[in-house]
């Protein structure tokens, strides 16, 4: 008997009133453990009223309230790490080290906005002209939702809500329906960390829940992170009703490797950005760019190896290095596209297909795999596999590889690994990339600097956390004041009861 799930709304458990479920497996075993509530447009509305109806106190609550609200929230999370890793990993299927990794990722946000006193503080100009001062402030935006993905069901909530609670807006998460129990313990904890009821809720659900979302008056800005097509669909329904929208989509992440690369160096890096959490990143490497065949060689030499050995089990297993993908429809979709590319003229060198594990004949298993000699037109080249499939894309020169980048869809992420600093700069100054990275083959930002791609990888024009975070959840209020100038003798002051001073 599978367990049932529930929304979390109003600070409370509310279980769900309709008759559509959806189910959550297991991945390393295919079972199905658990059932969610898929929510009416009603169950959705009902969030939404719990959110404005917190609005007002809440966005008047002092920053600093707010900020102890998240540090102790932060202390919540830190106690019950081995607790979310745990659900993280049972729903997802990545290992438990991989889980909290990703779960401090996350904290790293929280831990950011402990300090929103200091980053709400607005500018001042006195004396603009005579007798006339300017000051900015900013202010919450008003309720705001989040629709998260499954890859990561703890980080990516926490890449929303805690900014945008902590500055002054109430808010209604969307987790992704195939492993929400992480994101519906976050908002338990969060609410046991001093946060008032209504101030954060969570209902799980489909299009449906995302589509009300999107179209509901009460919901004034959407966060979004995801794939592309939907990310798309996000932000032109969202925007057309009249919302501030952020959404961050898909990618295609080249890492250049120059001749002067430590090769070594560059191995050990893309071990970890192309296959670890099997791939299903946005952020992962999925074409490695040597330049010029002798360097090509000696890292696919170096590398096939380290994929062959690569250790695939369930998260159980402490000693895996790589779980399975989250459903048996993404196996299928990732096997799928190694066949083409095998097909359109890639080599194998090491192949992933068929992957199966004695006692986990029915996990969604894809063992790591390594195509050499891809060219640009085919489709694992272009196209966002979203599994532990790296492509190798030989080019001769530096000034070809780049342009690969140049010319891709997508705009989130790229490296370049190399000694030379001059090469480094024209990379990082001149490709059309939201995050760079030198000899950093995943380049994503801390908490206190913000995550956002270009091109097809970002739609709105924010990025999220750090300060593009805080503006996205904050509208600025530019004031404009004229005093009489001098005090007029005999005038009387009224001060609110129990002040201890008075005008001299």
């Amino acid at each position: 008997m599978s367990e049932e799930l529930f929304h979390f709304i109003d600070g409370e458990r509310v279980k769900g009133t309709g008759d559509r479920f959806g189910n959550i497996n297991n991945p390393a075993t295919g079972e199905i453990t658990k059932q969610v509530p898929l929510a009416s447009a009603d169950e959705v509305r009902g969030a939404i009223a719990s959110a404005a109806a917190a609005l007002p106190a809440w966005a008047v609550t002092p920053p600093a309230k707010r900020a102890q609200v998240m540090f102790n929230f932060r202390d919540q999370i830190r106690s019950h790490m081995d607790e979310l890793a745990e659900l993280l990993s049972s729903e997802h299927g990545k290992t438990v080290e991989d889980a909290k990794g990703s779960i401090s990722r996350g904290l790293e946000v929280v831990e950011f906005v402990c300090g929103i006193p200091q980053v709400l503080k607005g500018e001042y100009s006195e004396g603009v002209a005579n007798g006339v001062d300017s000051y900015g402030v900013r202010q919450p935006v008003g309720v705001c939702a989040g629709i998260t993905p499954f890859n990561f069901p703890a980080m990516v909530p926490m890449w929303m809500f805690p900014v945008a609670l902590a500055c002054g807006n109430t808010f209604v998460l969307k987790p992704s329906e195939r492993d929400p129990s992480c994101g519906l313990r976050l908002a338990e904890l969060m609410f046991e960390a001093g946060l008032p009821k209504g101030c954060l809720n969570v209902v799980n659900g489909d299009k449906e829940a995302v589509d009300t979302l999107l179209n509901d008056p009460g919901v004034d800005a959407v966060s979004f992170v995801g794939s592309t097509a939907i990310g798309r669909y996000i932000y032109e329904t969202g925007a057309a009703a009249g919302k501030r929208v952020q959404a961050l989509c898909g990618a295609k992440n080249h890492m250049l490797i120059m001749p002067d690369a430590d090769i070594d160096q560059a191995v050990d890096a893309v071990m970890g950005a192309a296959y670890g959490s099997a791939g299903e990143r946005c952020m992962a490497v999925s074409v490695a760019v040597p330049v010029g065949e002798e360097t090509a060689n000696a890292f696919v030499e170096k590398l096939a190896p380290r994929v062959q050995s690569l250790k695939v089990g369930p998260y159980t297993d402490t000693s895996a290095e790589m779980g399975p993908v989250i459903t048996r429809e993404s196996k299928e979709r990732i096997e799928r596209y190694i066949d083409e590319g095998i097909a359109a003229g890639a080599e194998a060198v090491v192949d992933g297909r068929g992957l199966s594990l004695q006692g986990y004949e029915d996990g969604f298993f894809v063992g790591g795999t390594l195509l050499d000699r891809v060219t640009p037109d085919m489709s694992v080249y272009t196209d966002e596999i979203f599994g532990p499939v790296l492509s190798v894309v030989r080019q001769d020169s530096y000034v070809d590889a780049k342009q690969l980048v140049l010319d891709h869809e997508y705009g989130n992420g790229a490296a370049i690994f190399t000694r030379d600093g001059d090469t480094a700069r024209d990379f990082t100054q001149s490709v059309n990339i939201g995050m760079v990275g030198v000899n950093v083959p995943i380049p994503v930002p801390v908490a206190y600097h913000s995550f956002g791609g270009w091109k097809s990888s970002l739609f709105g024009d924010h990025s999220i956390h750090g300060m593009e975070g805080v503006r996205f959840y904050t509208r600025l209020k530019t004031v404009t004041a004229r005093w009489p100038s001098g005090i007029k003798e005999g005038a009387v002051f009224n001060f609110h009861a129990g002040s201890d001073t008075a005008p001299t």
